[in-house]
């Protein structure tokens, strides 16, 4: 393994991993809809994501976002639409739950492993802040006797097992949570709860003009 300062870039990706920001609401949200395999698999399609930007990152695509406003303004509203969405959804998908209360109605959702893969991975590819963090993260540690591409895949692994581990385990205490307090009630506040998280989300990456260091 040919990365300068390995153990820097551990800590610093295992610190930025655990900062909440969207990946963190987008697994918390899909685990309350229909369990921790939803959450679980969510994190699979945000962590594939990883690679993507980590290619881009390789190739100096990246660095079109970052001295193209044009181009950044247009993957910002394409992610930041992308969000809104998804927090659309699970405020239209509370409200439902909360009739369903009314009536004495209660549904599951059906998970569909597509679905959050999807989403997941969406989510993460579709965000330019990402893109443009690993463009100026990753060459910090990128070793020039070797190759630049395969660090930067080595790295973007080295991201994907940690945050792998992090967000099924936050998968599994929502989980946890969901059975110990089984409330229709409950899922449906946490569902708009989340939803809401979402679109605010959306409405800060379109408020910045350039990434900070939070994924």
């Amino acid at each position: 393994m040919h990365i300068l300062n390995f153990e820097t870039f551990l800590i610093a990706i295992t610190l930025l991993t655990l900062t909440p920001g969207l990946d963190t609401a987008l697994v918390v949200r899909n685990s309350s809809r229909s369990g921790g395999i939803d959450g679980c698999i969510t994190s699979l399609g945000i962590c594939l994501g990883l690679f993507v930007h980590a290619v881009f990152s390789a190739v100096g695509i990246s660095a079109i976002l970052l001295q193209s406003a044009e181009f950044f303004q247009i993957v910002k509203w394409i992610g930041a639409g992308y969000l809104i969405w998804l927090g659309l959804n699970s405020i239209k998908a509370a409200f439902k739950g909360i009739k369903r209360m009314d009536t004495g109605v209660h549904h599951t959702v059906t998970f569909n492993a597509g679905r959050s893969i999807r989403e997941g991975f969406l989510s993460n590819v579709l965000n330019p802040k990402t893109a443009v963090f690993y463009l100026a993260f990753l060459p910090q540690f990128i070793d020039p006797a070797h190759s630049a591409f395969m660090q930067s895949l080595t790295m973007a692994a080295v991201h994907f097992v940690i945050a792998m581990l992090w967000q099924c385990g936050l998968a599994g205490a929502v989980n946890s949570a969901k059975k110990l307090f089984q409330s229709a009630s409950a899922m449906a506040w946490m569902e708009g709860l989340t939803g809401t998280v979402l679109i605010l989300l959306a409405v800060k990456l379109l408020s910045s003009d350039r990434p900070s260091g939070t994924l």
